[in-house]
């Protein structure tokens, strides 16, 4: 979901706070940071979080990979144009964007790619850092999952072992990064091996050959996204003794992409989607960014300002405080797909948790499969360009790769977050940067979820917002003449035997 639509969901009161209210503004005044992952979901948040409620900062250095044939001061640009800056534009505070400026670099390369001038200005310069670069898809092979996730953060760490006056390191890794446990507390757990062993490794193994040994490598970890977040942790972890560090541990997938569960609710919004495996009485963890947003802040001001240096890890998680079930979730979703359908639904919303395999695979077969089958073939009559499989294929893959966490419930140990958000009470800090998970409402937060996923991901204005209920109304009589069509069918069927 865009950042933007995700800021409006959290119930919080604005305030009129001058900086003598706020240690956090106090603390970020006149400092430089570091940040990587800046072009991502989480990245832009934290960005348009610093630049507004920290206008009095000297610099944000953000680390930008060329793609695609479009360079890093290109790719800036284009970061600039996005929805989630909108409120900074309203308020007529656009010379903040001042403040950024671009390091072109990329975590993959060695020494990060980064020129020694840029090297040298965020040594002598740099008080903060922020690390947000990584991969959170599921299925990346282990070899790319190493790279980004893994030897991106030992390039990372060892920049930070050089800065002179660093304050601050903020590792943002993930609550799964210990998902082969059901109990995770706010510690370090042991890898599988030794993360440098594992780099070296992948720079040494061929493709064929890290495929042999992948599942060997993971262990009882469900995907190598896990597996090279743990290891990542670990890294981070070694050089605690050297340098003021806090890992912050959100729960990964609430993305402004078709990656993950944002996919999959998305297609249950245009009624593609029907079956899906899962233990529906079990816990969802779900965080807007804006609140992973604050306890980043939060925690860099408490890393930076803290007499105990020791290692402090949160996790980002609102089981353990303000649970939901994922029946819940389903319900809310359900609700706001027919109250705000888009032009783009495909048949009338429905669906249904299950836990039988057997059961599941026929339900795809019967409403997944069949559907897009058929409406290929009727696009293909009508001369155009056949989709609904290869939709089909993406999202069946997503959901597979989902399965495991929604098949298991985890416990989230929380004493450090419930310690930060304690610590912010003594300032109006606890307002304009509340990282308590009690004060997320969730209604309002799937409701401006699932208008998210439709005004940003499909591109579907509000315009067409009656023309879509129009749409959604004769799919909902056109599925009730094939429900009783049907029916009549299988009874037939019943009486001739």
């Amino acid at each position: 979901m865009h950042p933007k639509r995700v800021t409006k969901s959290v119930s919080t009161v604005q305030v009129n706070t001058t900086l003598e209210d706020s240690n956090i503004q106090k603390y970020f005044k006149n400092k430089s940071v570091f940040i990587t992952g800046s072009t991502g979901f989480l990245g832009k948040a934290l960005v348009e979080k610093l630049l507004r409620s920290c206008s009095e900062m000297k610099n944000i250095y953000l680390l930008i990979r060329s793609k695609r044939g479009t360079d890093a001061y290109l790719r800036h640009k284009e970061l600039l144009k996005s929805s989630v800056f909108d409120r900074i534009r309203e308020e007529g505070n656009i010379d903040v964007f001042n403040k950024l400026k671009i390091i072109p670099g990329d975590v993959t390369l060695p020494k990060l790619g980064i020129s020694e001038q840029d090297r040298e200005i965020i040594i002598k310069e740099v008080s903060v850092v922020f690390h947000s670069a990584a991969t959170v898809k599921f299925n990346e092979t282990l070899k790319t999952a190493v790279q980004l996730n893994t030897q991106g953060t030992q390039s990372i760490t060892d920049l930070c072992l050089e800065i002179e006056n660093l304050e601050a390191f903020i590792h943002v890794s993930t609550a799964y990064s210990n998902a082969d446990k059901k109990k995770i507390s706010e510690k370090i757990y042991a890898p599988v091996m030794n993360p440098k062993e594992l780099i070296q490794l992948c720079e040494t193994s061929t493709d064929e050959e890290l495929e042999i040994l992948e599942k060997e490598i993971q262990g009882d970890h469900p995907n190598t996204y896990t597996l090279t977040k743990n290891m990542a942790e670990n890294i981070v972890a070694d050089a605690s003794s050297r340098i003021p560090i806090s890992i912050v541990r959100p729960i990964p997938g609430w993305v402004d992409n078709v990656s993950g569960i944002s996919g999959i609710m998305m297609e249950i919004g245009r009624g593609t989607i029907r079956t899906i495996v899962c233990e529906d009485t079990y816990i969802v963890d779900i965080i807007p960014v804006d609140l992973v947003v604050n306890t980043l802040i939060s925690a860099a001001w408490k890393t930076g300002t803290s007499d105990n240096k020791e290692l402090k890890v949160y996790n980002c998680s609102s089981g353990h405080t303000n649970p939901l079930s994922w029946r819940d979730l389903g319900i809310m979703c359900h609700k706001y797909a027919l109250k705000t359908p888009s032009k783009y639904i495909q048949f009338y919303p429905g669906f249904s948790f299950r836990t039988n395999r057997l059961a599941h695979k026929f339900c795809e077969l019967l409403y997944h499969f069949l559907p897009a089958l058929l409406l290929d073939i009727f696009l293909q009559v009508q001369k155009q360009k056949p989709m609904m499989m290869k939709i089909y294929t993406r999202f069946k893959k997503a959901a597979k790769t989902g399965e495991f966490f929604a098949l298991n419930e985890f416990h989230f140990g929380s004493k450090n977050m419930k310690g930060l958000a304690e610590s912010l009470k003594t300032s109006q800090d606890w307002q304009m940067f509340p990282v308590d998970m009690r004060i997320l409402k969730y209604d309002p937060y799937i409701k401006n979820y699932m208008i998210g996923l439709r005004k940003y991901v499909l591109n579907d204005p509000d315009k067409t917002l009656s023309s879509a209920r129009r749409k959604l109304q004769t799919l909902f009589w056109l599925t009730k003449v094939i429900d009783v069509a049907f029916g009549s069918i299988l009874l037939k069927v019943i009486r001739w035997k």
